[in-house]
């Protein structure tokens, strides 16, 4: 058993209705993906980036992190959790997002698509 499976985890619908309670979104996929097709309201810090701007992460709000299958949000999440944040995987990811046909959007506020 991986570290990353004993984590926190929601839904995607599960994740639309904490957005909705005051959560934040953080959608840790490359720019392209992001542009591609992304929760409105999420913000966007690519995995690689998060280390740096975990300054700019507020510690009194649950971060529900995003990626395109939970995979690298869910070592994002273990990451947060180690730095003392509130810290949720949503399994899936946007592929699961999608499967539940939830909203979003791509880069013009179109439709977006899973890349």
């Amino acid at each position: 058993m991986s570290a990353t499976d004993m984590l926190p985890v929601c839904s995607p619908t599960e994740a639309l209705a904490a957005q909705h309670d005051g959560a934040l979104l953080l959608d840790v996929r490359e720019y392209e993906e992001w542009m591609a097709g992304h929760v409105e309201g999420a913000l966007h810090v690519p995995m690689q980036q998060v280390p740096g701007h975990s300054a700019d992460l507020p510690r009194d709000q649950r971060i529900i992190c995003i990626c395109r299958s939970g995979n690298r949000s869910g070592q994002v999440t273990a990451w947060l959790l180690q730095q003392g944040f509130d810290a949720t995987n949503m399994t899936g990811g946007m592929q699961a997002w999608r499967a539940d046909e939830l909203p979003f959007v791509n880069a013009n506020g179109n439709p977006g698509v899973v890349a």
